[in-house]
Order: C-alpha cells, then sequence, then structure tokens
C-alpha cells in the first residue's frame, strides 16, 4: 500500500476525490496552492496529502478566504511544521547532551604543580594556591569535558 506521499491519483480521480472540478486543481496548480507531481508526459499525479491539501483549500475558500490568503496560510502552515520538526531535533540533541554532562563526561583541572588531573563531575580540585589563581582566571563555564 503507497504511503501518503506517493502520487498515484490522475486528475480526474484527484478532483473527483477532493470534491472539485479538474479545472479548479490546474488553477491551484498554476498559482502554487497544491504542487502535484508530474509524470514523464507532464500528467499530473495527486497524491492522497495532495488530496487533503485540496480539501483544506476548498474549506478556507467556503468561509471566505481569498486565494491570495488560503496561498499565505498554507505558506505559514507549512513554517510551522518545519520549526516543529526542527525543535524536536533540537530537543533531541539536548537531551543527548545533557546525559552525556551526567553520566559520562570526565572534568580536567590542573592540581598544584600544574598537571592536568581527571575528576570526577561534580568535584572539585583540593584548593592550593596554584589551583585557586586557575579558578579565579578561567571563564565562567570553562571546565573542559569530553
Amino acid at each position: 500500500m503507497p504511503d501518503r506521499d506517493t502520487p498515484v491519483f490522475v486528475i480526474s480521480v484527484a478532483a473527483e476525490l477532493a470534491g472539485m472540478h479538474a479545472q479548479t486543481l490546474r488553477q491551484y496548480d498554476r498559482l502554487g496552492l497544491v504542487t502535484p507531481s508530474r509524470t514523464r508526459g507532464g500528467g499530473r499525479r495527486y497524491s492522497s496529502r495532495d488530496i487533503d491539501r485540496l480539501r483544506e483549500v476548498q474549506a478556507l475558500s467556503a468561509e471566505g478566504v481569498s486565494l491570495a490568503g488560503i496561498q499565505r496560510i498554507m505558506e505559514l502552515e507549512s513554517q510551522v511544521e518545519a520549526l516543529r520538526s526542527r525543535m524536536t531535533q533540537l530537543l533531541v540533541e539536548n537531551e543527548a547532551l545533557r546525559d552525556r554532562i551526567t553520566h559520562g563526561s570526565r572534568v580536567f583541572a590542573a592540581d598544584s604543580a600544574g598537571e592536568v588531573v581527571a575528576l570526577r563531575a561534580g568535584t572539585r580540585p583540593r584548593s592550593t594556591p596554584a589551583t585557586t589563581a586557575l579558578a579565579l582566571w578561567r571563564p565562567r563555564h570553562w571546565p573542559f569535558t569530553d
């Protein structure tokens, strides 16, 4: 069974499924409201998602929204969907970074002789004049972690 994005419907079937005339679908294609896939010969092929979009255009038009208004609404809906997708991706990345920080990172510091030492996360080196000077010098969110 094809997925919702597979272009399988010719224009006459798509028009019937959407409850419109085929000429209306051609006009929407010219305006960029619903752009179907094309065959090698140039024929239009509509997917189930395209049919849903045609029905949405029809509903907005029936409510009195102009075609330019419908086009803007659809552009904004597309932007919102892209932003939601990006937000989900960033949340996943953020969670992975939080897990890395809390479950497996090592913190490095300098001991009193200036040697680099590994510490457990959440611990500090013993305070000596050298480490105190280092703590005063370093930027606020500095300790190197791996």
